[in-house]
């Protein structure tokens, strides 16, 4: 599909560099007491970062800039003159009581202040590859968010007791602002969207007989935002989540991105799209044959658009599972890109 006359789009990842001294000095400072905000995978580099950037200029050619967003440093691969280039400490957009921070909930959060930031923009962790051809339309359809309303309640993860209470805090602060059944009735077209899977419909069906939230679903991959809304939450909400900026790593009290998310598509600011159709969820394990796999066949016309490669700690076999990804990566992107030295 064209894309001229689409409105400009920005991409904004965040990256650590977790073997910088004067990070991890910064860092052992303020370590937290509990072990889900400051565990080792949430911030181990895998070495295939700069993949990352190749996939954006083979596949999305037509991105207006990359803001790259870290706690002040860079890859020492990166070319920081690209003119798509944009690279944004914490400190050149966050409150200053809130710096530093660990804690990529609350990073996101305040991506509206990102100077020169496109009022739509798509947002990366650097886990989230793109694997295939994509166009703007792929991301925003007339200027609306692409994105699946469903619901799905929260469920007490005792494993990830973080992101447990990452989705309560979102959904009570939907709850707050939204009315249940005034939403289905206003969005029953996209609850009940033909092309979503049929599990969500069964989802959205017995959820009418419950009056109040219980969570909305959450799918892990790059997500489409609109800049404006994420500063209204922060208009109308902004006495709530003002004890957050305050959650120097991962807490019980965070928000996340998810939320801004929802409330685009409660108040009917998105286009209903079954966002698993070209995305697959991994978490990196020993063995990785089926996303490896998918790597290896990239390709303009694969299936696959986009790709995330979740680090939850489930290798033991670092050293071998890291050379089999960057084998895999550098058959799907062996030429370097204008991001690279």
């Amino acid at each position: 599909m064209p894309t001229n006359n689409f409105p400009e789009i920005d991409f904004v990842v965040m990256w650590v560099d977790p073997s910088d001294s004067e990070w991890q000095k910064e860092k052992r400072q303020y370590s937290p007491d509990n072990d889900y905000g400051d565990n080792e995978e949430r911030y181990r580099d895998w070495e295939i970062f700069k993949y990352w950037f190749r996939g954006v200029e083979k596949y999305a050619p037509w991105v207006r800039k990359v803001h790259l967003v870290t706690w002040g440093h860079v890859p020492k691969w990166l070319n920081v003159n690209n003119d798509k280039l944009s690279i944004v400490k914490h400190s050149d957009y966050m409150p200053e009581e809130a710096i530093p921070t660990f804690n990529s909930s609350l990073i996101e959060m305040y991506f509206h202040k990102i100077p020169d930031l496109a009022e739509h923009f798509v947002l990366f962790n650097d886990d989230m590859f793109l694997m295939g051809g994509v166009d703007k339309d792929y991301f925003f359809h007339n200027g609306m968010p692409r994105d699946m309303l469903a619901f799905q309640p929260v469920v007490a993860n005792e494993s990830n007791p973080g992101m447990t209470h990452v989705y309560i805090n979102n959904t009570l602060v939907l709850a707050r602002n939204f009315n249940k059944k005034e939403c289905v009735k206003k969005n029953a077209g996209a609850f009940f969207h033909i092309g979503y899977p049929p599990l969500y419909f069964w989802y959205n069906l017995l959820e009418l007989m419950v009056p109040r939230f219980t969570g909305l679903l959450s799918v892990h991959t790059a997500a489409p935002i609109l800049k404006s809304c994420m500063a209204e939450i922060w208009e109308k909400e902004g006495e709530a989540l003002s004890t957050f900026k305050y959650n120097r790593f991962r807490s019980d009290s965070d928000v996340n991105h998810y939320l801004v998310r929802d409330w685009q598509m409660l108040s009917g600011r998105f286009y209903p799209t079954n966002l698993f159709r070209h995305f697959e969820y991994f978490e990196m394990q020993d063995r990785n044959d089926k996303c490896l796999s998918i790597i290896r066949k990239s390709s303009d016309k694969a299936g696959k658009k986009i790709l995330c490669i979740n680090d939850t700690g489930r290798v033991s076999d670092y050293d071998r599972v890291k050379k089999d990804f960057l084998d895999a990566f550098d058959t799907a992107f062996k030429d370097k890109c204008s991001f690279e030295l």
